[in-house]
Formats: structure tokens, C-alpha cells, sequence
């Protein structure tokens, strides 16, 4: 492993054994923790208006459409900035980008600490939860910069966990609000805890991470991954799974003050509780994926869920608390799960089309590579804009009937196109290609339709 100034590296092989043992393993890992630290942060600013809305009461003037339609443009504009996010490490350097995108945290974090007071107005509001979207493209820069760094047959579990560390910024954010809650605090406070922490993570980027040379921008890697179906099968997939993660951790406090008259903060000692579970879940459902078969584990994961929504429509229906906190808890849990068991099937997928396109060895690898990598912010930007529409689902259904319980009606048959979306394109024919095996990518399968 060479390395130049500015913290560059020269030459990167992470599937020759070899080089990963005695010395890639340990400079990826070191990158994967800084990765999930700054990533971490970023989900944090993206979901503190998830959190801010508890504090705004009635002297802010705003109905609970407004609340929505305020996280709605937030999870907006943290979907649409993951597509130039996924390019920006290549242009710039996964270090070098994970500095700046950490540092641009300080802008929405700043302007929502100088705004948040009774008499702003709306468009202000909206217009600050806009800047506070950019954090959500974090998301997308570092997969793409971890991706670049793990093997094939590591990837499950990589990728997992520095999504997995990052989601965990949703629910640390919602028990910080929820500490500052208890305290009597305003929201100034809680923003004003995350303004060091947004410096100490642009530091540690930049003292502990690492460029790679051999990550290069390809045009024509992006145009061959938006013509592939399986880029926008996986799309409709995540907007499933991270769609349902983001949206519900913005609507889940909204749900409970607005439709079971809970107060900040009975609903904040709640809405944390499903984030973090579906956070720490999602490492395992990139392991059970990297054993099982993505495809397999995304589809029965899909089932859970289609089932756990029906249960919230009856008890939406009979506006049980004590049946709907636990059943949404666990639909979070299954998201997690589901976000996981997805993203491993991306590399997986088109490794395997380089497979069955006749290509072998390292020629495969570097094509899956190049796929793979340009579809994640694709997928990752459509994922995201699955908690856009999730918000305005509940909007729209509060405004119709003053509860969510239509907006789990339409979650429900979304989620059953997902069951059949899965079967049919990835699990309806079953072994092919004379026996070849996936190897790292599907641990233990032999090739099927879902990958070729």
C-alpha cells in the first residue's frame, strides 16, 4: 500500500488476500469508524427537525400539516442531495469529502439555532429545514467511500455497519431533544450540542481517514447503472426499507401528540425506542443477507412487515397506544433489518451479471465494482425520498380524517408490491448457470435469477 500527501492512497487490492490481511483490513476499518462518526452526525442534523417540531407549540402558530409538510422538505432535499454526494468522493477524495460535507453540517445547525423562536415565519422555517436536508446526503458519499474499501465477500457486514452506525444518529438525537425536554431546556440548547460535535467530527476526518487514487469518477458508469433495471427494481425495494426507516422516525412523535394526544414529552420518551433498534439491527440484516441470500431475507422481511402494518391499522382503528407503540417499534426493527439485507444485494447483484456475462476473476470484481458503486446513490436518493412520502401520506391523512390510520392503509399495499416485486424478479427461478457459485457475494448460494 503506497500512500502520498494529503493522505492519499496509491495502490488498493482489498480481494487479494494477502494485501488485506496485513495491511487493508486495518487501514479500512480505521476509515469505516470515522465514516459511521461523521455520518453519524449528519443523520443527526437531517432528523433534528424530527425532534424540533416537539418543541414548537402553539405560540409557534403552526397545525400539525404544517409540522408534516416541514419534515416532508427536509427528507426532501436529504434524498436529493445523495446523487451529487455519491460522485463528490471521487472528485474529491473520500477523506477530503467527508471533511467538507461534516464541516457544511455547521450552516443548517447555525441558522436553525439563530431562527427557533415563537413569531418566525413559516417560509423561514421551511427555508432552514431545507439547508438541514444536506445532511442526509452524507449518507450516500460514505457508503460509496466504504464500498470502495471492503472486499466482496465483506461488503454485507461493512456496509451494514456504517449504515447501521449512522441511522443510529436518529435515535441519539431524539434522546438528546428528549434530555433537554426533561431538563425544561428550548430547542436552542439541543442545537447547541451539536455544534462542537459537527468540529470534533470534521477534526477526526481529517487527522484519521484516508483518499484513494484508484476511486475515479466514470460518467459512463453512472449512465450504465440508471440503464439498468435492477437499479430501479433495488430503488423501489429501498423505499421499502431506508423510505420507511427515515419517514417514520420524522412522523413517529407527530403521530403520537397529534393522533393518541400525547404530550412533547410522553412522545419523546417513545420515539426514540424504534430509530435505535432499526439502527443496531441493520449490521445484522447485511450479515444474514451475506448467509443466506439478500433476496431471501428482503422478502420474508417485507412479509414481517406487511403484517405489522396491518396490526397498526387496527389499532389506529381502536386508537390503542398499548398495541401501536410496540407493533410500530418492531415495523423499525424490520426496516433496520430490510436496509441491510437490500444494500447487500447491490454488489451482489451485479457481480453476478459480470458473472453471467462471461467475465472471471478480477474482471468481474472490477465491473460489480463499478456498477455497484454508481447505482448506490441512485438507490439511496430513491430510498429517501420513500420518508418524502411517507410524511405527506400522514399529512394528507390527518387533514382527511384526523388520524394516520389511512396512511397505514396505503403503506400496507406499497409494502405488498414489495413482496411481489421480490419474488418475481429475484427469487421466482432458481438456480441457473450450471452450478457456478456467487462465492462472497451470495455466501453459500449457487447463482440465481436474482443476480443475472
Amino acid at each position: 500500500m503506497k500512500a502520498r500527501g494529503g493522505r492519499w492512497i496509491e495502490y488498493w487490492d482489498p480481494e487479494n488476500e494477502t494485501f488485506w490481511k496485513e495491511t487493508g483490513r486495518r487501514t479500512a476499518r480505521r476509515n469505516l469508524l470515522f465514516s459511521v462518526l461523521a455520518e453519524h452526525i449528519g443523520f443527526s442534523v437531517w432528523t433534528l427537525w424530527s425532534v424540533l417540531v416537539l418543541f414548537m407549540g402553539p405560540e409557534y402558530g403552526l397545525t400539525p400539516a404544517d409540522k408534516f409538510l416541514l419534515t416532508s422538505v427536509v427528507t426532501l432535499v436529504g434524498a436529493v442531495v445523495r446523487v451529487p454526494y455519491t460522485f463528490a468522493v471521487a472528485v474529491f477524495g473520500g477523506r477530503n469529502w467527508t471533511v467538507v460535507s461534516a464541516g457544511m453540517l455547521l450552516v443548517p445547525t447555525l441558522a436553525a439555532f439563530v431562527v427557533m423562536e415563537p413569531g418566525t415565519s413559516f417560509s423561514t422555517f421551511l427555508l432552514v429545514g431545507l439547508l438541514a436536508g444536506i445532511g442526509g446526503g452524507n449518507f450516500a458519499s460514505s457508503m460509496t467511500n466504504i464500498n470502495t474499501f471492503f472486499p466482496l465477500r465483506e461488503k454485507g457486514w461493512a456496509l451494514g455497519l456504517n449504515a447501521g452506525g449512522g441511522n443510529v444518529g436518529v435515535p441519539v438525537v431524539q434522546l438528546v431533544a428528549l434530555a433537554v425536554i426533561g431538563a425544561s431546556g428550548g430547542p436552542r440548547v439541543l442545537l447547541g450540542v451539536y455544534i462542537p460535535l459537527i468540529l470534533v467530527a470534521v477534526v477526526l476526518a481529517a487527522r484519521f481517514m484516508d483518499n484513494l487514487t484508484t476511486v475515479k469518477n466514470d460518467t459512463g458508469a453512472a449512465k450504465d447503472a440508471a440503464g439498468e433495471a435492477h437499479t430501479w427494481i433495488m430503488s423501489v425495494l429501498y423505499v421499502g426499507t431506508f423510505g420507511s426507516f427515515i419517514g417514520y422516525s420524522f412522523a413517529f412523535g407527530q403521530v403520537l401528540t397529534t393522533q393518541f394526544g400525547r404530550t412533547p414529552l410522553q412522545a419523546a420518551y417513545l420515539t426514540f425506542v424504534g430509530p435505535l433498534l432499526g439502527s443496531l439491527v441493520r449490521p445484522l440484516g447485511g450479515r444474514l443477507a451475506d448467509r443466506y441470500g439478500g433476496s431471501r431475507i428482503t422478502l420474508w422481511n417485507f412479509v414481517a412487515m406487511a403484517a405489522a402494518t396491518s396490526v397498526l391499522v387496527v389499532a389506529g382503528m381502536q386508537r390503542s397506544l398499548a398495541l401501536f407503540v410496540p407493533v410500530f417499534v418492531a415495523l423499525f426493527v424490520l426496516s433496520g433489518l430490510g436496509n441491510g439485507s437490500t444494500f447487500k444485494m447491490v454488489p451482489g447483484i451485479f457481480h453476478a451479471k459480470a458473472l453471467a456475462r462471461g467475465l472471471t476473476d478480477e474482471e468481474a470484481v472490477r465491473h460489480g465494482r463499478r456498477l455497484s458503486g454508481a447505482s448506490m446513490g441512485l438507490i439511496g436518493a430513491v430510498g429517501g425520498l420513500g420518508g418524502v412520502g411517507i410524511n405527506l401520506a400522514f399529512r394528507q391523512s390527518f387533514l382527511s380524517s384526523g388520524s394516520g390510520t389511512g396512511a397505514f392503509v396505503a403503506f400496507l399495499g406499497f409494502y405488498a408490491l414489495c413482496i411481489v416485486v421480490t419474488w418475481a424478479v429475484y427469487l421466482r427461478r432458481p438456480a441457473v448457470r450450471g452450478g457456478t457459485r456467487v462465492g462472497a457475494a451470495e455466501t453459500g448460494r449457487r447463482l440465481s435469477h436474482a443476480e443475472v
